[in-house]
């Protein structure tokens, strides 16, 4: 599968540089189910016939599997590079690893920094997941708009569904204090891998000033036709 940069040219890469020429590329219908199995990218999440005949860790599209399952539910600090080697393996994680990130997301993420961005991250993994039972789950992390949302897709720690499959955690508890600072670990890895261009402190950069468009009222003067039809309408009188 070749990488998706994008629906739209962009003239700034994610690492700040210059891109000339860039062509546009439409969107990638990707979903949590999608796999391009020929490609080597697959997915892990069971269908309900795998649920029933209790098969885990298999791609559910060919059947393959390729992901020491119990090793990634150990979630060491020090096996992380096991962990992403493995969610590269389903097409929805690939898909955010390589996708530029919009620049509305990286501007977010310079603001901020490294040290923002490390307290957005375990803020945002609270909130989002950090609860059993979730109401919207599954559709409480979106797509765009911050390099937080690219993390936790890519890290399948964007619902706690994608969790359960990923790492075996059950969805009817909360999460612990360790599992949070692992998932942050997960998250910010992302960041820095992705986002290499980020200072500690964060950047100041000045927003886009937004012109509001004023509607100006039409002149007679301007409008030749509209002034003759009210003279000779006044002349009648």
């Amino acid at each position: 599968m070749k990488k998706q940069e994008g629906s739209a040219s962009s003239s700034t890469s994610n690492s700040g540089g210059s891109v000339k020429d860039k062509p546009k590329l439409k969107p990638l219908k990707i979903t949590c189910t999608s796999t391009d199995c020929d490609n080597g990218l697959h997915c892990f999440k069971r269908t309900r016939k795998m649920v029933e005949e209790n098969k885990t860790g298999q791609c559910r599209s060919c059947g393959i599997s390729l992901v020491d399952w119990p090793r990634v539910h150990e979630r060491k600090m020090d096996d992380i590079a096991y962990t992403f080697k493995s969610l590269r393996h389903e097409l929805i994680r690939h898909h955010f690893w390589h996708i530029e990130i919009d620049e509305k997301a990286v501007t977010h993420a310079r603001r901020k920094g490294r040290k923002g961005m490390l307290l957005a991250a375990e803020n945002r993994l609270r909130k989002s997941v950090g609860a059993a039972n979730l109401p919207f789950d599954g559709r409480q992390t979106p797509m765009l708009g911050n390099s937080l949302f690219y993390a936790q897709h890519a890290t399948a720690t964007c619902c706690r569904k994608c969790m359960f499959e990923w790492y075996g955690i059950e969805i009817g508890r909360d999460l612990t204090e360790e599992e949070i600072a692992y998932f942050t670990e997960l998250v910010m890895r992302f960041v820095n891998e992705r986002l290499p261009q980020l200072t500690e402190e964060g950047e100041r950069i000045p927003r886009t000033a937004v012109r509001r468009a004023t509607k100006k009222q039409p002149t007679l003067a301007a409008q030749p036709a509209l002034k003759g039809l009210m003279e000779r309408s006044n002349a009648s009188k």
